[in-house]
Formats: structure tokens, sequence, C-alpha cells
């Protein structure tokens, strides 16, 4: 079944463009380029029963129930949801070794210190990957892992409720032209990182898994050092079903994987 999404692609700009993320010192203030609202239709594989694999579209949907029950300020619950995580990407992956270096909760409400992320986007250029890298294992060991292979995951869960509004979509990659892709600076008050932009393409085949609830994750490559296609996603302005008032919330884990 399709249904109908607003999703807000990039655009080509004769210019380097970037996002500021706490702008000015202030925690959630976001400067943002120019997006474009533009209307795309949306497969639902849960009723399409089409089964996807991180193999063939750097994205997989799995029954993960989790023993967390609550993802607070705390960090109690971090390491019983990172072996979770670990087993999980193991399991789906075959990755021999996991790290889980963030974990950031969002929620669609205007007063949320993070939201959804309402822009067309792959989370690491090139460069900003292998940067990640080096930030994350230090230069030596970074030097080791790339004679490998190596990538990252992100785990992305619905929390407390099943997602109503804003579900997060995918564009299959072998529907992205290269030309669609856009390099976009991320300043953060303390570093400087790189993410990939997305410019709309009417060719660009949008997927997603309707009504995920807490027990289910999606699963998706964010950057591949083998040239593995990494997936563009967007929470999807679309509500299921009117009647419901539920608050979209999530948790998404990025996690480093060594195959």
């Amino acid at each position: 079944m399709t249904q109908t999404a607003t999703v807000n692609y990039h655009v080509h700009k004769p210019e380097r463009q970037a996002f500021e993320l706490d702008a000015g010192g202030i925690v959630g203030n976001l400067i943002a380029p120019e997006l474009a609202p533009t209307q795309v239709a949306v497969t639902d594989v849960r009723r399409q029963q089409a089964a996807t694999r991180l193999e063939e579209a750097s994205v997989g949907f799995a029954l993960s129930p989790t023993k967390v029950n609550s993802f607070d300020d705390s960090s109690s619950w971090q390491p019983t949801y990172d072996d979770e995580l670990t087993k999980l990407l193991a399991d789906k992956i075959g990755a021999h070794e996991v790290i889980v270096f963030d974990h950031t909760v969002r929620i669609d409400d205007p007063e949320a210190v993070r939201k959804p992320a309402r822009n067309v986007h792959s989370d690491y250029s090139v460069d900003g990957a292998k940067q990640r890298l080096i930030d994350i294992l230090g230069a030596d060991k970074a030097a080791e892992w790339s004679k490998g292979h190596y990538a990252f995951i992100n785990v992305w869960r619905p929390v407390d409720a099943a997602i109503n509004s804003a579900p997060l979509g995918f564009i299959r990659p072998n529907s992205v032209a290269t030309e669609d892709w856009i390099l976009l600076d991320l300043i953060y008050p303390d570093r400087k990182g790189q993410i990939m932009g997305l410019a709309a393409n009417a060719d660009h085949e949008w997927l997603y898994m309707s009504k995920m609830t807490p027990d289910e994750v999606a699963y998706f490559k964010i950057y591949d050092n083998q040239g593995r296609p990494s997936i563009a996603h967007s929470a999807l302005d679309m509500v299921e079903d009117p009647s419901i008032q539920t608050i979209r919330k999530s948790i998404e884990s990025r996690t480093l994987v060594r195959y």
C-alpha cells in the first residue's frame, strides 16, 4: 500500500551550506539551510509484506523487545541497552565488534530539546565518517580498523507508544542519483562534522514500516568504508490515524561496527 507524505529536501546552491546546532550557545537552537517541502509517495513494507535486507536496501526491520523501561536522562539503562544492540547487530548483520557511541531521544514537541529530523539526509560524508572514526577510536586504532571492513549503523526504536505520526522514512539507495547528494557542514559548539543532504528527484523510491511499536527497530547503514550505499532518511510528515493523539517519541542509537 502506498501513502502520501511530505518531506523536506535540500536545495542545490553555489555556496557551501551548513547546519549549526546549539547555535549561540543555546541548547536546541538550530540554524538550518534552505529546505524544499515536497509530497512523496511512500510504500509501507509492513502491508506489502516486502522484506528489506541491509545488504540490498541498506535498511532492515526487526522485532527486538528491550528490557529497558525508561530511556531517561540517567545513564543506568545504557549498559543493558548497549548489550541488546550488540547482540542484535551480531545476529542481523554479522558484526564481529560493536561500539555504541551515541543515544538520542527525539520527541515531536515544540518544547523538546531534540525533535525528529525533518530533512532528507544521511548522517556522514566520507570525510565526516573518517574523522568520526578517529574521534571514537583514536588515530592508531582507526588506522587498524580502516584496513578491514567497518560501517556506521543507526538503530531506531519507538518509545512509549506505537508511531502514529512522523514515522521514519527511507529512500531505496538504487533510486538515488549521485548528483542528488549535497555535502553539508554540521557545526557544533565544540566540533565540526559533515553530513550528506539530498535534493529532490522524482525517481526516489520511499519506504517505511507503519505503526512501529517499541518492540520493533529499524537498523540502517549511514556509512560503509567499502563503498556499500548509505541510506537517505527523514521523518515523514503524515498521520496514520487522526483519532490517535500520542506524541511521536523515539530513540536512535549510533553504532560503529567491524565485520
